[in-house]
């Protein structure tokens, strides 16, 4: 045993019986290793209760054992919006088999860009996995000058070659939202969107207007939102002052969907009767809602599993398809 008392590598390798290089091997699960010295060594860390040394094993392999997950919006959002703990959750199931830990790293839109540029370019993390951004983050550049494995969480909203990113199929979502209003007897259909500087919210918002153009509608009625509930009150509220003969409108997110009901409900309009919603994400928020959303999935852990393997293949240097582009469906609720 070492002076402190601990257990170190060296003790491991005598009490399995094998030389210090394979019970390195064995401890990082690294071949090749038999399976009777894995099984030794396994035996030996159990007696002993060896924590390997993160601290040297670091300056040898110049790995963090750390995925840093970036999340550049105001903490109050992300606490409050279901897609954001669905998408953590996604990072930290596909990290779970392996022996890296997750750092979240947050901040307000609009500061500490510095800092964030300075973490990445320090090398204090293996990879970075991207979960929302806006146009005046500029991550794409700052990812792309820092060279760290990286992958984004929705379609970067400016392109930088050989960036990697896992996503639904926004546009698509929007127009089957908007046709399926027309096809249940919607004529007037305004949108509530998302902010535009995110490339989520502009796909969705094409889609929209893409699929009432196709069934003959108007397309024009829209206006821009923040994926808040607060600001989507706010704008239904608008919607009915300004066009109160609408009679179907889309929303940006489930989020957002449950504003305009809370709008709606307050202005005495009957959900679906007078006015039909659809929401975006198929989150938990669509089965609280009154009556529940009729929605388009958005599998946000699914699409953070995909974009954490990218960056795990990128970390051993395994080619990885990408873009990863997931179809999108249309959930039937109640409120359409």
């Amino acid at each position: 045993m070492a002076g402190n008392g601990r257990a170190t590598l060296e003790d491991v390798a005598r009490l399995a019986g094998v030389s210090r290089a394979t019970a390195s091997r064995a401890v990082r699960g690294v071949a090749p290793v038999s399976e009777a010295n894995q099984e030794s060594v396994r035996r030996a860390v159990a007696e002993l209760g060896y924590v390997p040394n993160r601290a040297a094993r670091s300056l040898v392999t110049r790995r963090t054992d750390t995925i840093a997950v970036v999340v550049p919006e105001p903490d109050s959002r992300i606490f409050s919006d279901p897609f954001f703990a669905a998408t953590v959750a996604g990072v930290v199931e596909t990290l779970e088999e392996t022996a890296h830990q997750v750092v979240l790293l947050m901040r307000s839109r609009g500061g500490g860009t510095e800092r964030l540029a300075d973490y990445l370019e320090g090398n204090h993390a293996d990879g970075v996995v991207v979960i929302s951004h806006h146009r005046e983050d500029h991550l794409p550049a700052m990812i792309g000058r820092s060279g760290i494995p990286a992958a984004f969480v929705g379609r970067p909203i400016t392109t930088v070659p050989s960036l990697q990113y896992a996503d639904v199929d926004n546009r698509a979502g929007g127009r089957m939202a908007a046709e399926y209003l027309a096809t249940t007897g919607s004529r007037t259909v305004a949108a509530v969107a998302g902010p535009l500087d995110m490339a989520a919210a502009v796909d969705r918002l094409e889609g929209w207007r893409e699929g009432l153009a196709n069934a003959g509608l108007d397309n024009t009625i829209w206006y821009e939102g923040d994926f808040t509930v607060a600001t989507a009150r706010a704008l239904a509220a608008r919607i009915l002052r300004e066009r109160p003969e609408v009679d179907g409108i889309l929303a940006a997110s489930d989020l957002t969907a449950s504003g305009v009901l809370t709008a709606l409900h307050a202005a005495g309009r009957a959900v679906p009767g007078d006015v039909r919603v659809v929401g975006f994400d198929d989150s938990p928020v669509a089965l609280e809602t009154d009556p529940p959303l009729t929605t388009v999935t958005n599998p946000g852990r699914e699409l953070a599993a995909a974009a954490t393997r990218m960056v795990l293949a990128a970390l051993d240097g395994r080619p990885f398809p990408a873009p990863v582009i997931l179809q999108p469906r249309l959930v039937v609720r109640g409120s359409a």
